[in-house]
């Protein structure tokens, strides 16, 4: 099973979500993101919010749309993603993606990418993934890993999210590395792509932030 979690972040960095929809698929609404799944003719299976970010009107459309609606007061100790990537990880889904959570207001984006932690720190089998327009973010544990070319996303950035990473070696990119140490605040990873049709990448300390992007 596959997770997609819509936030309410700006319409515009949207990708087109009708190219993630699938057979074993299932929707989750995030505050004003339930709108805009139900704009687009999407039903989430659930819904989660305080729904202060959308007008009386719409709200009412969301309470007659949307059968399971998990209705929160805006003061609590959890933000609404939490709240729903919490559910999404009980479901024991093989991949979770994130979408509306990025741009717009900087604490819920840094909030959002941390929140990619907790499924680390409780052992979660689950693939997560923030996607946006322009990005597809991961984090990823110390280990060996292939990493595919992709049509759109040839920029692809490595950014520490500890305080070190140790041992990174990338092989089958344009700048590649061996055995390097890097620094939480270092650029040195930014920016780089593929020369064939795959690479790989090894670390064998800290944790890493994948980015893959376009211009």
């Amino acid at each position: 099973m596959i997770i997609n979690i819509l936030a309410g972040g700006p319409e515009d960095l949207l990708p087109d979500l009708k190219e993630f929809e699938g057979k074993n698929t299932i929707w989750v609404g995030v505050d004003r993101g339930v709108f805009h799944l139900l704009k687009r003719n999407i039903s989430p299976v659930i819904a989660f919010g305080d729904f202060d970010s959308v007008s009386p009107e719409e709200l009412q459309f969301i309470e007659s749309k949307v059968e399971e609606l998990k209705r929160f007061k805006p003061e609590k100790d959890e933000t609404d993603m939490e709240l729903a990537l919490n559910w999404a990880l009980e479901q024991n889904p093989e991949k979770i993606r994130i979408f509306g959570a990025t741009g717009g207001r900087l604490d819920h984006l840094f909030a959002n990418v941390q929140l990619l932690l907790n499924p680390l720190r409780a052992k979660k089998a689950a693939d997560i993934c923030l996607i946006d327009r322009n990005n597809l973010l991961f984090l990823k544990e110390p280990g060996t890993y292939t990493i595919n070319k992709m049509k759109d996303e040839k920029y692809i950035s490595f950014v520490p999210l500890t305080l070190n990473v140790s041992g990174i070696t990338l092989e089958g990119f344009k700048f590649p590395l061996k055995n390097q140490h890097i620094s939480l605040g270092s650029t040195l990873c930014i920016s780089n792509e593929l020369i064939s049709d795959y690479g790989t990448f090894s670390f064998s300390e800290g944790i890493l932030i994948v980015i893959r992007s376009h211009d």
